[in-house]
């Protein structure tokens, strides 16, 4: 009845698929004897274990694999596409990319064209510098993730603490925050006013010196914050003379009638410099601890150059760079580290490398206690403006140098007249710099104000008494140490007096001939290698 219908049954259409394509299931006996006869539920069964044997099921991993090769090839023919859409309407030289940007970007890569002579020959410098960006920037980020290892201690978040300045309003309207410790204003012997360095705040001082040491020498420790920092306003076009002149003002304001010292620590001894020079007259002597210069001083000799930078880590000469020449950039930097809301090193912000003895001590839980609140102080307006401009002050042109502080005779003979009046009297002459005496403290070890900062300082100023300091390094000498802060007193003050007494005459306060003839006493022991 199959062959009268003309079609197959299931039995010949299961066998026509299983076995060889010019073999064809009839139901009868072929000419091949030694095939038996087909069996349809024993032929399924054995197609289904051969298909079992030959392919077992993937894995997991073969899927993931397989899935990310298809999208790796799906994500480079994007990409081809993308370089052809780029190369056909953007890279074209009628595009107004190109005429824009065409010229400068040409002049660009002239400079650098230098650089392709480290490439092998064989490599087209247009994919070769694109693919060593990117490793680099892999590298980069390997090193950021695992530089402290599985050890690193959780990030502290930053605190905004309270107002708890005292503040003075200046003749130009603006606000300045201050902070005194040690005696009264009528009990003090002597007013040391010191502003602060590079972020920092009226907070810092002299940290950690204690307030029965200052009582003990009669010293009333005036310090204030910058403008912009802390809680004192910005200025809108501030430089190193009106930051003299604030100093100035600040010490009419606190009751300062007598002259005062002025405290320099690292960068904070360029408004230090600054007082000497616009407001000598009411000042009575400096002492600066590791003070800065301005690295591109041009009196320095090629030596001083050499080892000043030398000594500086790559960022840090990079950070001066862009302070010279771009300082919007710097906003950049300082929002990624100080102004980012978590705390840090202070090695790594500074750009900074350390000896021994600044390690041990920037390790410690009451460096960082201190190092905390100071910065949180510092980076209360959350603004980077005056940061930048702090940092674009120590290298920009200061207005004078440092020569010019030196004692000296200056003799008015300019003109024909006061010439003339030369040849048969005396010309009028006087002394000009800063009259006083300055006391400066360098660590030998010191790698964030190399010693040959302090070599220039002695060359252009000779009458400045060196203090020398073997072993010590930027931090360790002037940070929580006794001692050390008992030395500088005694070098600046003399023995230690107390207090003055409220009753005694005002004639026995040490007067300006007294530090002058200390000042003189003192000039013996120039370049003395002890504090």
């Amino acid at each position: 009845m199959a062959e009268v219908r003309g079609t197959n049954t299931w039995q010949e259409e299961l066998a026509s698929l299983v076995e060889d394509a010019e073999i064809l299931y009839t139901g009868e006996t072929t000419g091949v004897s030694s095939l038996p006869p087909f069996n349809a539920a024993k032929s399924t069964a054995a197609v289904v274990e051969s298909d079992h044997e030959m392919e077992p099921p993937e894995s997991l991993k073969e899927q993931l694999t397989g899935f990310l090769r298809s999208w790796s090839e799906m994500l480079l023919e994007l990409g081809r596409g993308c370089k052809d859409i780029l190369q056909q309407t953007v890279v074209t030289e009628d595009s107004f990319i190109v005429q824009k940007l065409g010229g400068p970007v040409a002049k660009v890569s002239g400079r650098l064209r230098f650089l392709n002579e480290f490439l092998p020959e064989d490599r087209d410098p247009i994919h070769a510098w694109p693919v060593i960006f990117f490793v680099f920037i892999l590298a980069l980020s390997a090193l950021n993730l695992n530089g402290h290892g599985g050890l690193a201690p959780p990030v502290k978040k930053m605190l905004v603490h309270p107002p708890s300045a005292s503040r003075i309003k200046l003749p130009d309207g603006r606000h300045l925050a201050y902070r005194e410790i040690g005696v009264p204003a009528d009990e003090a012997r002597f007013s040391l006013i010191a502003p602060h360095s590079f972020l920092s705040s009226r907070l810092a001082g002299i940290p950690g010196v204690k307030t029965s040491l200052l009582e003990e020498f009669g010293v009333r420790l005036v310090t204030y914050d910058l403008p912009g920092f802390g809680e004192s306003d910005p200025h809108p076009s501030r430089n190193l003379n009106s930051s003299a002149f604030d100093m100035l003002h600040l010490a009419d304001a606190v009751g300062v009638n007598d002259k005062f010292w002025v405290l320099g620590y690292s960068s904070g001894s360029m408004h230090a410099w600054a007082g000497l020079r616009y407001v000598p007259h009411k000042i009575a002597g400096a002492a600066m601890v590791a003070p800065i210069i301005n690295p591109y001083e041009p009196s320095m000799t090629k030596e001083e150059i050499r080892s000043i930078w030398g000594g500086w880590l790559p960022r840090r000469k990079l950070m001066y760079y862009l302070a010279r020449r771009l300082p919007k950039l710097l906003s950049f930097f300082y929002r990624w580290s100080f102004l980012s809301g978590k705390h840090g090193r202070i090695d790594k912000w500074m750009s900074l490398s350390l000896g021994r003895r600044d390690e041990i001590l920037t390790e410690g839980a009451t460096f960082e206690d201190f190092w905390h609140r100071d910065v949180e102080e510092s980076i209360r307006q959350g603004n980077s403006k005056p940061f930048i401009e702090e940092a674009v002050l120590q290298v920009s042109n200061w207005g004078f140098s440092l020569a010019d502080l030196q004692l000296q005779r200056k003799c008015y003979r300019r003109g024909i007249f006061p010439w003339l009046r030369s040849l048969y009297s005396q010309a009028e002459c006087e002394l000009a710099g800063f009259l006083g005496p300055i006391h400066i403290w360098q660590g030998m070890d010191d790698v964030a104000v190399p010693p040959a900062m302090m070599d220039h300082i002695s060359r252009v100023l000779p009458g400045a008494i060196m203090h020398k300091l073997p072993n010590e390094g930027h931090f360790s000498y002037f940070f929580f140490c006794d001692e050390c802060h008992r030395q500088i007193f005694s070098t600046l003050f003399g023995s230690p007096q107390g207090p003055l007494d409220q009753a005694m005459d005002k004639d026995e306060i040490p007067s300006e001939g007294y530090m002058e003839e200390q000042s003189i006493a003192t000039d013996s022991t120039k370049n003395d290698t002890s504090p």
